[in-house]
């Protein structure tokens, strides 16, 4: 059948006006039947029929697109549930962002001069630890000298401090153990596997019974109120897709290795016991964290993934990322995603006693509208600079040991985007008890931060800690019957 173009252009202009108001009208609407039309001719209406099923489609994924906040969030088909989870979440963040930030600055800070209380002050944190149970920092001392940890593990639920000091995870639940390590089945994850664990209904405390690499052949797409507990087995996540963590809720990560996180293609995956939908391809990050609250990342040993290491985008708050050991990256740590998404106001993130190593350029963190506590960190390493961000958001850098690189033109700590001196000479960011090193220096703007000035301040420990505060940091080799 032979086909003119300009009868193609026409029916298909023609198609294009009558289903464009319609799509305008309901974006959401999947089951859009096309209604009849007459024609002169079989040929255009087989033009038309064809065409208006392609531009159903076309539409209805440049709709997904351009609706906020569909754009990252990898979501073939923003279906109902996914609606629904994102409403959810985002009221959630409302409710979970804390109005005076002063208090969760001031109380880890706290009991961290508690910890220190009484320490020699001689001892150095220099090389590899190899003596008995040493926690250092007020949250290894809540659990780590336990030598019975493995009988009390959700102990450790009751051990974190910062902006996300309310996460228990999976403590009201029962316990999950990991028995194989493989990943293939997507949408019915066979039972013992993670992908099997982290879609379960209700709370779960997720552990692993033998030592084990995981390749996750597709983003591993968790549920709310669950414990990855890696402790007691060397566990590696390596060369696989990232771990999502996308509308949910009171999360913790512990114990594990990250490296080598790649983008996968996408497909349909299961998100939860009772569903599962089409994915758009995964950005390759670690951990990325969208529209989430409560989260705890703590003792996760991080490098080489392919965007990265944790992002933390579209309104996620009451977040705590702690004792860490990140390496051989460039974007290390994404606190907003968007210049435009101003939602992430409500954004509130603690970076506590992680080591920032070898191999790392840039981005720890890197900050769009938020508030931000960078405390008690040990920054031994970077080629770019430290802590960046734009949109004027809030950064507290408190104790913290910046040791800057010998490259001349990378000795400041700190970098503003897109925005002229004029402008970000408001934003709040505030050094307090820093020890800066090899040259490094960072550039102060802002007002008073309530923080660190009023009355019944805390100040933090010393940059002069750091290193003894992080020396244990990342995925920690735990030994049941001792001491971690």
């Amino acid at each position: 059948m032979e086909f003119k173009t300009k009868r193609i252009f026409v029916s298909f202009l023609s198609s294009f006006m009558v289903v464009l108001p319609l799509y305008l009208n309901k974006p959401f609407e999947t089951n859009f039947k096309p209604f009849s039309i007459k024609f002169a001719s079989i040929e255009d209406q087989i033009i038309i029929e064809v065409t208006m099923k392609v531009l159903k489609t076309i539409l209805l994924l440049g709709l997904v697109v351009a609706i906020s906040p569909i754009a990252k969030a990898n979501i073939g088909v923003f279906d109902e549930v996914w609606q629904n989870r994102a409403e959810k979440a985002k009221k959630a963040a409302q409710i979970a962002y804390e109005p005076n930030p002063e208090n969760v600055t001031n109380n880890l800070n706290s009991q961290t001069h508690k910890v220190l209380e009484g320490y020699n002050n001689t001892r150095r944190g220099l090389g590899k630890y190899r003596g008995p149970c040493l926690a250092t920092n007020p949250i290894d001392r809540c659990w780590r000298c336990d030598p019975n940890w493995a009988r009390n593990r959700k102990k450790l639920a009751e051990c974190v401090l910062g902006f996300g000091r309310k996460t228990t995870g999976g403590k009201a639940g029962r316990f999950y153990v990991v028995t194989d390590p493989s990943d293939n089945d997507m949408v019915n994850p066979k039972p013992g596997t993670l992908r099997h664990a982290v879609i379960q209904k209700g709370p779960l405390w997720i552990t692993f019974a033998h030592d084990m690499v995981i390749r996750l052949n597709q983003e591993l797409i968790m549920t709310s109120n669950k414990t990855i507990d890696g402790r007691g087995a060397d566990v590696h996540f390596f060369n696989g897709a990232q771990i999502t963590l996308q509308f949910i809720q009171n999360v913790i990560i512990h114990g594990i290795h990250i490296r080598g996180s790649v983008p996968a293609n996408g497909g349909m995956i299961r998100d939860s016991v009772d569903h599962y939908g089409f994915r758009t391809r995964s950005d390759g990050d670690g951990i990325s964290i969208f529209g989430s609250h409560n989260i705890w990342i703590d003792h996760v040993s991080m490098s080489k993934c392919s965007d990265g290491l944790i992002d933390v985008i579209q309104a996620s708050t009451a977040i705590t990322i702690s004792n860490c050991h990140f390496t051989y990256h460039n974007d290390v740590l994404l606190f907003g995603g968007s210049d435009s998404y101003s939602d992430d106001k409500v954004m509130q993130v603690t970076v506590a006693f992680n080591h920032f190593g070898k191999g790392l350029v840039q981005r720890m963190p890197r900050v769009r509208w938020g508030f931000v506590h960078v405390v008690n960190n040990d920054y031994t390493h970077w080629l770019m600079y430290a802590i960046g961000g734009s949109k004027n958001p809030t950064i507290l850098s408190q104790g913290n040991r910046f040791i800057a690189p010998d490259i001349n033109a990378c000795k400041e700590v700190t970098k503003r985007d897109y925005a002229p001196k004029s402008e970000w000479k408001s934003w709040n960011w505030r050094s307090d008890n820093d020890l800066m090193m090899n040259g490094a220096f960072f550039v102060q703007s802002g007002g008073p931060i309530a923080s660190i000035n009023s009355y019944n301040v805390v100040k933090a420990k010393p940059g002069t800690y750091a290193s003894r505060l992080t020396r244990l940091s990342g995925a920690l080799n735990c030994i049941e019957g001792k001491p971690c």
